[in-house]
């Protein structure tokens, strides 16, 4: 029997003419591809060019490479024309309960807007919603209360 062989959504963009539309910058080890289901203006994603399930199995000069990648999406980010991003979420998804739905390592470059919701605080916090509002524990939910006063 055959190995069923699926092909990546990122490794296929960043070998094909096809994703030089969504290619913004690329060092040997990285290239920065425009997210196909934005999250905000901008939403890059950082993938490494050795196709690895996660971030952390990446050699030192291979994360090095990435990094650096990510700090230049930021940098040009920020010098965009038009509205500024006034702040960025920046990380991976490592591992299917992390949210990783496509299995090569990458790392998501989100610029965040002035306004672009009502209350930002606790950022990547709200991932798990019943603890992203650690600030306000006399309005947070009550079983928040009770998780949190265990933890203490």
């Amino acid at each position: 029997m055959f190995p069923v062989v699926i092909a990546c959504p990122f490794c296929d963009l960043i070998g094909s003419d096809s994703g030089q539309g969504r290619l913004v910058a690329a060092n040997r080890h990285a290239a920065a591809l425009l997210d196909g289901f934005p999250v905000s203006r901008g939403h890059t994603l950082v993938v490494p060019r050795r196709h690895i399930h996660s971030i952390f199995e990446l050699g030192g000069e291979e994360q090095h490479e990435v990094w650096n990648l990510v700090a230049e999406v930021r940098s040009r980010l920020k010098t965009q024309d038009g509205e500024a991003p006034a702040g960025f979420n920046v990380g991976p998804n490592d591992g299917d309960p992390a949210g990783q739905t496509v299995a090569l390592a990458h790392v998501h470059v989100i610029p965040r807007y002035t306004g672009d919701m009502p209350d930002p605080r606790g950022g990547i916090r709200w991932v798990l919603p019943r603890k992203a509002n650690y600030w306000k524990l006399e309005e947070a939910d009550p079983f928040q209360q009770v998780e949190f006063l265990g933890f203490i």
